[in-house]
């Protein structure tokens, strides 16, 4: 598929590098306006879960962000050439607000007389009404702008979701009062009601969760109707703190907030500015040197939203942020190279009529949402926003600040119970996540938010059916009792604890922060699974450990155990043809090496390809005689990735045959090993080979296997 001008090959360093590339994004969806310009229809016939109509107002609405954001900066400083594009460009976007909105038009998007799609979309119809109501509202007669309240208004005391949702209705409320000219007191008290509840999301540092956060009381509750009903995928309170607390909606809609209604509500923009400050703190490192950031959780399909966060940080002008955020420059550093890592990885993500796909970095169904229509990926123009700042603003006056320095290597990140890892003596960024889940059914949950770690440049994998090769499981650990025909990987899980683990070697002992979680395979727990998770150190910085302790509690007659570690292309770059397998890796070989190592004996995997370099090394302890152990680079399904469409998972597979007691207990021992040749703008070569990288091993020792806590040490 073609990269798309304006926007692929585009600088991305000025303010009017950004509209252009706004200008290029835009302009293929004219030609699939309706007629009216209420609509949009892009030309693939996938559906979602709800009505073809709110689909096709996707379509037309989510470009309001863009459109928005253009028409607040279309001011004096704005190049003529320019201006008379934007002018251009957005005129059937005003036009469709009129005529969506108009009952008697065929392009009538519908009222909102239950919960669906309308409501989400009502925000970005709320949002270019408050950036530009001078150059929207000015176009209308009274009649149209009674249509626009009254449409908004259609939100007016409908039951809504307990999650991000009701910043929507915020946002229609506040729309009427600042650009229709309602008056306040019909709507400050659904206003507050809606921000109390949203407020309750909030957890600490700057996050809130999307939804509420599952307590121990909650889970143990749910233990308990299971005895009742012998069911365990009753609809649930999870643990979930993805983008969607960030950049996709809640901080994003925090800093609109401050934005536009801080005049009205000075007490709550204030809590909310602080709250910015927080938590820009730990979330910067949620991106590398290069802007990728982490794919993780649902709706990746809106790619650069990832990024969201910095727009509206920008946006709403939040003064005396902490380091390494403390200057417009900082926050423009960051905006802008995740806009530039996705121009130029943005060869798959465009239709050749120039309108973005459902995927991440190519078109992928797999990984898509039950929610996400052929419009949804336009959710990424939330990024542009910035586009309304003028170009004598600090933020573009400002030159960018390079990426700051990620130290310490491993942080801890508390809110979502995350480490992040970019340690500086490798090439690798990605994070452990030991304890989220979601309670409520979504296509691929456990892939999106239960595996144990996620890449930047390894991206993860979602499952394309029930067998092994078709779940795909990297960085998971799939358990099967019925000799491998079904399985089962982590999903709910109990609360994370987090302790310091010692490194020995070198000069001086090393601690890190590891994480730990119980989880149960089945929901008639009869084998649990105790994971520990412990990041790169310095003395092994391509390294991270994990150590799993399997209880049996009711006898079983197998057990089987597959784990992976990070999926990697796994193909030559030249042909695309499979790669070779090898008996040694070469003393010579460096990054970009493109073999396969396999050793039994030593238990050890490794596949290198142009992408870099992933493998695994595995020890069991417990029960030596009856535990058999294969390793190998998986091929999973084409697709399953959602970076690359043909990988390899380097794994370990581990089966116990025979009666297995009860109180039997096993520990898998797992140490993976992954460079990227890519990650932070390319591999920096500290003068190892890849060989020694390879060899340069964790020994990790265990003691108190008898206690709930088992002493880990890493040598």
């Amino acid at each position: 598929m073609p990269p798309l001008p304006g926007f692929s090959d585009n600088p991305l360093r000025s303010r009017s590098d950004v509209v252009r590339a706004t200008l290029a994004l835009l302009r293929p969806l004219l030609q699939h306006f309706s007629p009216g310009k209420g609509r949009i229809r892009l030309p693939s016939s996938t559906g979602a879960h709800f009505d073809e109509v709110a689909a096709q107002l996707e379509g037309f609405a989510r470009p309001l962000w863009a459109v928005g954001g253009l028409l607040m900066g279309l001011g004096s400083d704005t190049d003529p050439e320019l201006a008379s594009d934007i002018t251009e460009v957005v005129k059937p976007w005003l036009d469709g607000i009129a005529t969506g909105t108009d009952p008697e038009h065929p392009d009538y998007w519908g009222t909102m007389d239950d919960i669906n799609q309308r409501m989400v979309e009502a925000e970005i119809v709320a949002f270019a009404l408050l950036s530009a109501p001078e150059h929207i509202l000015e176009t209308y007669d009274e009649r149209t702008k009674a249509n626009i309240g009254n449409w908004l208004k259609s939100l007016h005391n409908l039951p809504m979701p307990k999650n991000n949702w009701r910043w929507f209705r915020v946002f229609a409320n506040l729309a009427r009062v600042k650009a229709l000219g309602e008056p306040l007191d019909d709507v400050r008290d659904e206003i507050a009601s809606d921000l109390d509840l949203l407020d309750g999301f909030y957890r600490f540092d700057g996050w809130s969760a999307d939804g509420p956060w599952l307590t121990n009381e909650q889970q143990e509750a749910e233990v308990a109707q299971y005895e009742v009903t012998g069911r365990r995928d009753a609809v649930g309170v999870g643990r979930q703190a993805d983008y969607y607390s960030g950049s996709f909606a809640i901080q994003f809609s925090q800093l609109l907030y401050v934005r536009f209604a801080a005049d009205v509500d000075p007490e709550r923009a204030e809590k909310y500015r602080q709250r910015a400050k927080d938590f820009g703190a730990g979330f910067w490192r949620y991106f590398d040197a290069s802007g990728a950031a982490i794919p993780f959780g649902r709706s990746l399909t809106y790619r650069f939203a990832c990024g969201g966060y910095f727009a509206a940080l920008a946006l709403a002008g939040i003064p005396d942020m902490p380091a390494p955020l403390e200057s417009p420059g900082a926050i423009k550093g960051f905006l802008l190279r995740h806009l530039r890592w996705w121009a130029t990885h943005s060869d798959d993500v465009f239709y050749p009529d120039g309108t973005m796909n459902i995927g991440y970095l190519y078109p992928n169904m797999f990984m898509c949402e039950d929610y996400n229509s052929p419009q949804s990926p336009y959710w990424c123009l939330k990024t542009l926003v910035v586009v309304a700042l003028s170009s004598d603003d600090a933020f573009w006056a400002s030159d960018e600040a390079p990426y700051p320095d990620f130290s310490p290597a491993s942080a801890l990140v508390p809110a979502p119970e995350q480490i992040l890892c970019n340690h500086p003596r490798g090439n690798h960024h990605f994070f452990l996540s030991p304890g989220q889940f979601v309670g409520w059914p979504m296509k691929a949950n456990q892939a999106k938010y239960c595996k144990f770690a996620y890449s930047s440049s390894f991206a993860f994998s979602v499952p394309t059916g029930p067998l092994i090769q078709q779940i795909a499981p990297d960085n998971t650990l799939a358990l099967s009792r019925d000799g491998r025909e079904t399985w089962a990987v982590k999903w709910k899980c109990e609360e994370v604890r987090f302790s310091k683990i010692d490194v020995l070697g070198g000069s001086s002992l090393e601690t890190v922060t590891g994480a730990t979680a119980t989880w149960y395979p089945w929901g008639d727990r009869a084998v649990s699974v105790q994971t520990t998770l412990i990041p790169p150190t310095d003395q092994k910085p391509d390294w991270h450990t994990r150590v799993h302790r399997i209880r049996v509690h009711t006898p079983q007659r197998t057990l089987h155990t597959v784990e992976g570690g990070f999926a990697v292309m796994g193909r030559r770059l030249s042909d695309s043809r499979d790669l070779s397998v090898l008996e040694e890796l070469p003393d010579d070989a460096t990054l970009g090496w493109e073999g396969i190592l396999e050793d039994q004996a030593q238990r050890s995997v490794l596949v290198s390809s142009a992408a870099g370099a992933c493998g695994v090394v595995s020890e069991t302890i417990g029960r030596q005689s009856t535990v058999s152990s294969l390793v190998a680079a998986m091929k999973p399904d084409s697709n399953t990735n959602l970076a690359t469409q043909r990988t390899l998972i380097p794994a370990v597979e581990n089966a116990a045959v025979g009666d297995i007691e009860t109180g039997t207990v096993f520990f898998l021992i797992g140490n993976f090993f992954a460079i990227s040749a890519t990650a932070n703008g390319g591999w920096r070569d500290d003068g190892a080979s890849l060989k020694e990288r390879w060899l340069n091993r964790p020994v990790v020792s265990l003691s108190d296997l008898d206690t709930d806590t088992p002493r880990i040490v890493i040598k």
